[in-house]
Order: structure tokens, then C-alpha cells, then sequence
């Protein structure tokens, strides 16, 4: 896996990481004694650690974010589309710094935001040939700003649904994924079904759709006479990181993308199965700007020509990210349904 060489901000499990959990988010700075007692409950490998990597956390990591020449095609579509950006020259893009490796403020400053998202409203910027304007927003603020025109786009993780899609067009870019994790020493290969999670002891976020399906399949496991799995629920998440490393959990099921980071950054643990976020629906990940607009095809454009010429993999090979690829980038593809 290609990471950027030039790493020396580094988030480890237990020292500071944000981790979003059905919606929510869990802020977890865990104090030394906190890293102790991990590393003495968990018994980590030599292999686990040395599968650690550590990720470029300051601002430099967006002086060398991958960058790319104006896509011809979706410049010549944007100055036929009539679309006039809130700044002469620049694309102002809303992103909100929740959690990696989605989006976080830099370490040594409190302006710049770095993360896959926006990597990717950057490179959408180069694309269309206009300057990069990231604007650090409050997640449930993007929806009036898109609307009333304070933002040109939002990039910052939002799923596709039917119902956003009456205000909004979108062009995806990345898979909505759930993922089961465990220890990286576990003996347990896959979890894609009920019957994968019989018996088990499985942390997970209360009143979260991850929690809704866990129910689901055990459901049907007592339904077929055989053991449900066991549903556990803590205040924050370190303490569920803490069980799952210490043995004291089997798997953790939520947010793929944080868990992806997270395994990465520790080598403590391994993904061993994911799900659509809405699952049994499906819906991707996209980019999204007021409806009707004449933005949303020239930004597809630009996607897709960037998943063609590797630079889009470059992103989320240095973020611990592939498993949230896509072959294609559509316009407003389906989402999940009306409520």
C-alpha cells in the first residue's frame, strides 16, 4: 500500500482519535495510563506492530495532497453549464473535520483540514480548473449552505438518499460501508451473515443501524434454534476498542471508514467483513451541490477521470481507505429510501 512518506503527526488507538458511530461522534483522548493498561490487556504481536503505520497528521499532509492538471472535458462542461461559483475563480467546498480519516483539523494548526474528503474536494477544484476554498462546517450545517448558496459543494462523507436527492445533486465517489472488525490475531475470518455472528460477543453503538442489523440477524438466529450473538454497549469508544484488543470482545461492528484508520494506525485489528450502511438498502458516498445548479456533471466528470488515471486509489491508499472503492462515478444514482 502507497502512504505518504512524510509522516510525523500520528494517531494511535487510546491517544487521540475520533470515531463516528452511527451518525454520532465520540471524541476519545485516553490519557497514558489509558495506553498502558491497552497494551497490557491486549496481547499485541510483533507482527501487529510492525503492521502499524503512521499517518502525516500536520498541515503538510495537504501541501502533499495528489494534485492534477484542469480534466478538459469537465472545465468546457462547466462553461457550458452556466454554473457561477459563490467566489469568482474558486470552488468553495464544505467539509465538516469529524473523525479520520474522513476529516480532521491539522495538529498544528486549526484552519487546515485534511482527510480523504478533502483530498477529494480538492482534487474536484484542480479538475474544473479553479482554486481549492475548503470551509470547515458543522455536519448539520451543510444542508442550508448548499442550499442558500454559501457553499458551492459538499464532500464531506454524506450518503445518498432519496429524499436528499429532491434539494441536491450528487456524484459518488465512495462505497458506504459498515465493517465487522477484530482482533488481528482472531481466528475468525468472515463475518457477512447471521450465521457468522452466532455466539459471539460483538461491540456496537446503541440506536445505530449497525445495531438494528446485529438484532436483525439474531432474529433469525433464535428463530432457527441457534445462539444469538451477544450486544455490547459502552459510553465511549475507547472503552469499546479496549474490549475488543483485550479479548473481552470478539468483533466490533460500525463506521468502516474510522475502523479502517484505526486498524491501520495499530495493527490491533483486522476487517473480516463489511456491509452497505444502509443496508439491506444500498447507497454510495457523494459529493453533493444544490439542485439543478449545472455543477453536478462537471464534477462527475472530474471524478471519474481521476478513479481512471489512479490518482483517486492514490487517496485512499494513503488514508487505509480501498476498501470504500468504486469502478465508476455516477449522477444521482440511487439512494436510500423515504423514511
Amino acid at each position: 500500500m502507497a502512504i505518504n512518506k512524510k509522516q510525523v503527526g500520528v494517531i494511535v488507538a487510546g491517544v487521540a482519535a475520533l470515531a463516528l458511530v452511527g451518525g454520532g461522534i465520540w471524541w476519545a483522548v485516553g490519557s497514558s495510563g489509558d495506553s498502558a493498561a491497552a497494551d497490557s490487556e491486549a496481547s499485541g504481536t510483533e507482527e501487529q506492530v510492525a503492521a502499524a503505520t503512521q499517518f502525516d497528521l500536520t498541515s503538510q499532509n495537504a501541501a502533499d495532497r495528489p494534485t492534477i492538471e484542469p480534466v478538459a472535458a469537465a472545465v468546457e462542461a462547466l462553461e457550458a453549464s452556466g454554473f457561477q461559483p459563490i467566489e469568482a475563480g474558486k470552488l468553495t467546498v464544505a467539509i465538516s473535520p469529524f473523525a479520520a480519516p474522513l476529516g480532521v483539523l491539522a495538529s498544528d494548526d486549526d484552519a487546515t483540514v485534511i482527510g480523504t474528503e478533502a483530498d477529494f474536494g480538492s482534487l474536484i477544484a484542480d479538475g474544473l480548473g479553479l482554486e481549492y476554498n475548503p470551509v470547515a462546517v458543522n455536519w448539520a450545517d451543510w444542508p442550508l449552505g448548499i442550499q442558500s448558496g454559501k457553499y458551492d459543494l459538499i464532500a464531506s462523507n454524506v450518503t445518498v438518499t432519496e429524499e436528499r436527492k429532491d434539494l441536491y445533486d450528487f456524484a459518488s465517489y465512495r462505497e458506504d460501508l459498515l465493517g465487522f472488525y477484530v482482533r488481528a490475531d482472531s481466528d475468525i475470518a468472515k463475518i457477512d451473515g447471521a450465521a457468522d455472528i452466532s455466539g459471539l460477543k460483538i461491540v456496537v453503538g446503541s440506536g445505530t443501524n449497525q445495531e438494528k442489523i446485529l438484532l436483525a440477524w439474531n432474529e433469525e438466529l433464535e428463530a432457527d434454534g441457534e445462539k444469538p450473538a451477544e450486544l455490547l454497549y459502552f459510553d465511549d469508544q475507547a472503552a469499546g476498542d479496549l474490549a475488543l484488543t483485550s479479548g473481552r470482545a470478539d468483533a466490533s461492528f460500525g463506521p468502516n471508514a474510522t475502523a479502517a484508520y484505526k486498524a491501520a494506525t495499530t495493527g490491533e485489528t483486522k476487517l473480516v467483513g463489511t456491509l452497505n450502511g444502509g443496508w439491506p438498502e444500498t447507497a454510495p458516498i457523494a459529493a453533493g451541490t444544490a439542485k439543478g445548479n449545472g455543477l453536478i456533471e462537471p464534477v462527475q466528470l472530474v471524478l471519474q477521470s481521476i478513479i481512471d488515471d489512479g490518482t483517486y486509489a492514490e487517496v485512499l491508499e494513503r488514508w487505509a481507505l480501498t476498501s470504500e472503492a468504486v469502478e465508476t462515478s455516477e449522477i444521482n444514482p440511487p439512494g436510500l429510501p423515504r423514511p
